[in-house]
């Protein structure tokens, strides 16, 4: 075998063993932060809760007409959506920027791009998700329609973990802050309120008989366009901050 194809060989397995680490070390983030949320039940609780008052409380505040339900229902859905995403998002670095573990993530040798995703997914599993399984009940009680079930399911499924990567931009802004509640707010509002106008806006045209591609694509497309640079622009923020 020639020195050439020797050489080539080597570095083929040596890009097969970073691809491995890296995703050894994916995972292990990921796994890392599920357990720990699992044992801090409120972080797990607080966000569900806090969505199923606020929806119930907007037929005490509004009005308990099942039209005018009908109407603010997808809005209603959506906002509550929103603001609990919102309350879980301090949680995603602070922890870890406290106990010291964010500045060895930051001085580990793997892409800090699948590392931040990875706490993004783990954030996005703890606080999105069962956002997401409990809102069909919660468009009931609102008397959303049934055709629109779905809908809001598939919509909302789109939109949270969008909410859950932008809002890790703002997060890795101000880990180092220590008041940052309305801070946090004002960078991270303007960035979700597209998927929020689509998401409900979607949702409120299935009983007009309205085509729904143009709100999925859009959905897709910024889904997409966050799972790309969301993670890289929270890696950076995250070395300034804590750098």
């Amino acid at each position: 075998m020639s020195e050439q194809s020797m050489t080539v060989q080597r570095s083929s397995v040596a890009r097969q063993q970073a691809q491995v680490s890296t995703f050894a070390a994916f995972r292990a983030t990921l796994r890392r932060d599920l357990l720990i949320a699992l044992k801090r039940r409120n972080d797990l609780l607080n966000p569900l809760m806090f969505f199923l008052i606020v929806v119930s409380l907007f037929p005490l505040g509004v009005s308990s007409d099942p039209n005018e339900l009908t109407r603010i229902a997808a809005g209603t859905v959506w906002v509550s959506a929103l603001l609990a995403s919102m309350l879980s998002l301090d949680n995603l670095f602070r922890a870890d920027y406290e106990d010291g573990s964010l500045e060895q993530l930051l001085l580990s040798p793997q892409p800090l791009y699948f590392m931040v995703l990875a706490k993004n997914i783990s954030h996005w599993l703890i606080s999105g998700l069962p956002v997401v399984l409990l809102s069909p009940l919660l468009a009931y009680m609102l008397y959303l329609p049934a055709d629109a079930y779905w809908t809001l399911l598939f919509t909302l499924l789109l939109g949270t973990p969008v909410l859950s990567l932008f809002g890790s931009i703002g997060v890795a802004l101000t880990v180092g802050l220590g008041s940052r509640g309305l801070i946090l707010a004002v960078i991270v509002l303007p960035l979700t309120m597209p998927v929020l106008i689509i998401g409900a806006k979607a949702v409120a045209d299935v009983s007009l008989g309205l085509p729904l591609g143009m709100h999925y694509a859009l959905l897709g497309a910024i889904l997409a366009m966050s799972l790309s640079l969301a993670p890289l622009a929270s890696a950076a923020a995250l070395k300034i901050s804590v750098n």
